[in-house]
């Protein structure tokens, strides 16, 4: 198995974009009360993240039938390393509340595309 320094430099090489983000996969740790009181909060950390350019996507994610919402998340950082992502998702009310838990994986984006369709009168936004 390849070294990921080594596989993101071979992926560069071939022509990829090779741009690393960081993946935070997060969970409730039990208590649904403690996920609803920190929410609020958890919100406000997400907005000052967005602000800052560190938060580039975030959001629920369903269980694998995708009719139910479990209370899974996934957010994704734009940050200068793997400990700076850390930080980020340790900070998080949500997590340093003990309210969820999570897990960082460093993410290497190399292929697709993005569209973005942005109507300010009908205030509306489509990805996609």
């Amino acid at each position: 198995m390849p070294a990921w320094d080594d596989y993101k430099a071979e992926a560069k090489s071939r022509g990829a974009l090779a741009h690393e983000l960081y993946a935070v996969l997060s969970t409730p740790a039990g208590d649904p009360a403690k996920v609803r009181e920190t929410l609020p909060a958890h919100l406000a950390y997400q907005a000052e993240q967005e602000a800052r350019g560190a938060l580039f996507l975030a959001g629920p994610v369903s269980d694998e039938s995708g009719q139910m919402m479990e209370g899974m998340g996934l957010i994704i950082y734009q940050a200068d390393s793997l400990e700076a992502a850390r930080a980020l998702a340790e900070a998080d009310p949500m997590h340093a509340s003990g309210a969820r838990s999570f897990v960082l994986r460093r993410w290497l984006v190399n292929e697709g595309g993005l569209s973005l369709t942005l109507r300010l009168s009908g205030q509306s936004v489509r990805l996609g």
